[in-house]
């Protein structure tokens, strides 16, 4: 019969189990590499129709990798000398940063508006293949 002690039997269980354990750093790190090579931009809609017909054409037009449309959005704004409270949809679109202007373009384009809200901000780190599929996704300028 083999005795072992706990010290020396943890340790063993700890060697056979850790490849089952660790987790890659490649799939988990936070990537802060091409800081600003991509953008995160905001538009809001009157419709669920609108935001769908704009994110479709941004998506088929390779100016957005991925846009999300976050319903059930109250907006509080000053138009003409008024205060006015709407009922809207924000679109939140993934991008590179170099077509912004081109999205914004796109979006100014095929909005309803007079003056429609195209706002972006760079994204500093996120999940490295997330970031690696927008720049597959949407082609550079």
């Amino acid at each position: 019969m083999l005795i072992i002690n706990k010290k020396s039997y943890l340790s063993i269980i700890l060697t056979v189990l850790r490849p089952y354990f660790v987790v890659s750093q490649a799939n988990m790190s936070s990537g802060t590499l091409d800081t600003d090579k991509y953008s995160v931009a905001y538009v809001t809609v009157p419709t669920i129709e609108v935001g769908k017909t704009i994110g479709h054409g941004l998506v088929k037009n390779k100016l957005a990798a991925c846009v999300n449309i976050i319903p059930q959005v109250t907006s509080i704004y000053e138009w003409k000398n008024e205060i006015n409270e709407d009922s809207e949809l924000l679109l939140m679109i993934k991008t590179r940063t170099s077509v912004v202007d081109k999205l914004t373009e796109y979006v100014r384009s095929n909005h309803p508006y007079e003056v429609c809200e195209v706002i972006s901000l760079p994204i500093k780190n996120g999940n490295p293949p997330y970031l690696k599929w927008i720049g597959e996704t949407v082609p550079e300028t």
